[in-house]
This record gives C-alpha cells, sequence and structure tokens, in this order.
C-alpha cells in the first residue's frame, strides 16, 4: 500500500549533441565552400537549446518528485499507517511498547498470521514469496487489527495519555454538534473492548453524550481500537479539562409559546422512560433494537462469538 521509492529517469540529452562525427566533417567541409551554407544548421543549434531547456526542467521536476517520495519511503509502517485518512483517532505507539511481549499477552489469540502481522508492524522482512495474494490481503489487514488493540492498550499509559492529549488539545476528534456545547471538543470512545463488535463514537465531556464521528472512514473504525476505559480515565487524569455543564436546555416553541407540559407532546416521552425503567421495550427502543439487528457492523455470527469465549479461555502463551 506504500508507494515504491521513484528512480530518477536518465536526462534527455539534445538532438544535436547526438549527431554523428561525420556530419561535422561534412559540415566543415561545406563552411570552405561558402559562408552561406555554414549558416544552414542554425535552426537545428536553436532545437538543441529548446530541448536542453526541457530536459533541465523534467530533471527538477523529476527531483522534487524523488524528494517528496523519499520522504514518504523514510517513514515506518506506524507513522504511515496513522496518517492514512481516516485514522486521525490513532495516535503513534512507539516501538519499544510494541516490542514488549508483556504488552502484547493475548492478542496472538485474537489475531491471524500474528507473527506476519506483528513483523510488518516493526518493520520487519516478510518472505511474502511463500504467500498468496489473498494471504498477502490477510496479513496486511491483520496487522491493522493488531495495532489497534495495540493502540487501545498503550494510550492508557502515561506516554499514550501525553500523546492523545496534544491531539485533544489539536481537537483531530472533532467537536461535539450540541448547539449548547458552543464546539466542545470531544474524546474517542469504544462501547465494547471486544473488536468487530461496535464502532467508534465519540464522548462529549461537557454534555456527556455519546454522538457519531461526523467523517463516514472515521465512524467505520473499531470502537475496540480505542476501547470503552480511555475517555474517562484522560479526565480524571486531567480533571482541569472537564468542563461544566451547559446552563441553557433547549425549550421546545410553538408560535412563541411553549409546550403544555401536560400535552401528548411529553406525556408519550414520559410513559416510554416509564416502560424503560419498568423493564418493558418501548417502541422506540424496539426500532433502535431492530436496526442494530440489521446493521452488518453490529451483527455477529454465533461462529464468531465461540472463537471470542475461546481466544478468552486460552492461556496467553497459546498461539
Amino acid at each position: 500500500r506504500r508507494r515504491a521509492p521513484g528512480g530518477r529517469a536518465p536526462v534527455p540529452e539534445p538532438a544535436a549533441l547526438h549527431r554523428d562525427p561525420r556530419d561535422a566533417t561534412a559540415g566543415g567541409a561545406m563552411a570552405t565552400e561558402g559562408a552561406g551554407d555554414a549558416a544552414a544548421p542554425a535552426p537545428e543549434v536553436a532545437g538543441g537549446d529548446n530541448a536542453a531547456d526541457a530536459a533541465q526542467e523534467a530533471v527538477e521536476s523529476e527531483e522534487r518528485s524523488s524528494e517528496l517520495t523519499g520522504t514518504e519511503d523514510d517513514a515506518t509502517w506506524i507513522q504511515w499507517f496513522v496518517r492514512l485518512r481516516g485514522n486521525e483517532f490513532f495516535c503513534e505507539v512507539e516501538e519499544e511498547y510494541v516490542q514488549d511481549d508483556f504488552n502484547l499477552t493475548g492478542l496472538s489469540n485474537m489475531v491471524p498470521y500474528y507473527d506476519f502481522a506483528l513483523d510488518m508492524i516493526l518493520d520487519e522482512e516478510i518472505p511474502l514469496d511463500n504467500l498468496t495474494d489473498e494471504q498477502q490481503e490477510i496479513v496486511e489487514t491483520a496487522a491493522e487489527v493488531l495495532y489497534g488493540l495495540i493502540h487501545a492498550r498503550y494510550i492508557l499509559t502515561s506516554r499514550g495519555m501525553q500523546a492523545m492529549y496534544e491531539k485533544f488539545q489539536n481537537v483531530d476528534f472533532g467537536r461535539c454538534p450540541r448547539v449548547y456545547c458552543q464546539g466542545q471538543a470531544v474524546l474517542p470512545v469504544g462501547l465494547s473492548d471486544i473488536p468487530r463488535n461496535y464502532s467508534v463514537n465519540v464522548f462529549c465531556p461537557r454534555c456527556q453524550e455519546l454522538y457519531y464521528p461526523r467523517s463516514t472512514k472515521q465512524a467505520n473504525l473499531d470502537g475496540a481500537y480505542v476501547g470503552t476505559t480511555f475517555a474517562h480515565m484522560f479526565l480524571l487524569t486531567h480533571p482541569e479539562l472537564v468542563p461544566p455543564k451547559p446552563p441553557q436546555t433547549y425549550v421546545p416553541r410553538i408560535y412563541g409559546f411553549r409546550i403544555n407540559a401536560e400535552s401528548a407532546y411529553y406525556k408519550n416521552r414520559e410513559s416510554g422512560s416509564s416502560r424503560r425503567r419498568n423493564g418493558q421495550p418501548s417502541a422506540s427502543s424496539g426500532a433502535v433494537a431492530a436496526k442494530s439487528q440489521h446493521s452488518p457492523r453490529r451483527q455477529r455470527s454465533p461462529e464468531k462469538d465461540r472463537h471470542a469465549a475461546a481466544a478468552a479461555a486460552a492461556p496467553p502463551g497459546v498461539r
């Protein structure tokens, strides 16, 4: 997926420099015969100058493209991955953290081709010639999944928390869409620590509500790559970042008048909340449950549940 380094193209030389030496001898002989014949090759010399200018421009353009390509090729796999569009919620995990086997305990049971995926993250040589194209794609996907699971653990450390602090200060995670939150910066949060279960959401520290990310690419990110703990531990670590709740609340009005609290507008909402408190599903909750069942991102097969249960019950050293 990374662009291969581009080599410098050979410098094209002007056409006048490729003449046969016999042509020069013939030209010299013609010069001795008359001055008019000597002036005949002048258009070719002008054409050679234009070709030289074009060649110089081509060389400069190729050097600029080579510099840009070289900058990307010098980046590690981790740096390349976090810079991809849609991966703004990721921070760069230090290679020393990835190289420590203690930090990766239990992940070998959750990721296929674990050894190949880990070598790809650490920019180690991988014998891809022995793998089919389909297996190579699986290894690349496994590397992304493995990095996401490592990332969920790394951001709970002091260094990972500092890296996410800088991204929060730069509003890399986005802002709360609620009007009365006044553009409060949000934090990524997952609804489950098990991969392939829920997509990532954003948590607003001001209104303490969950929202979908504004970017569709970010919305497709697995919530397990951030986890359920980070956002709240982050605010406990930095209590000065916890804003006060907004004093304003939206009041529905019709022609400038408030809606009567005894009307069906509010009674239906209160009856739905009372049914939820009593354990009876309301119509809205049933619709949400039906929608989640038909959603491909949240639907899990019994086979995946068995694999997840087996991975959780297996000892950490088994691969």
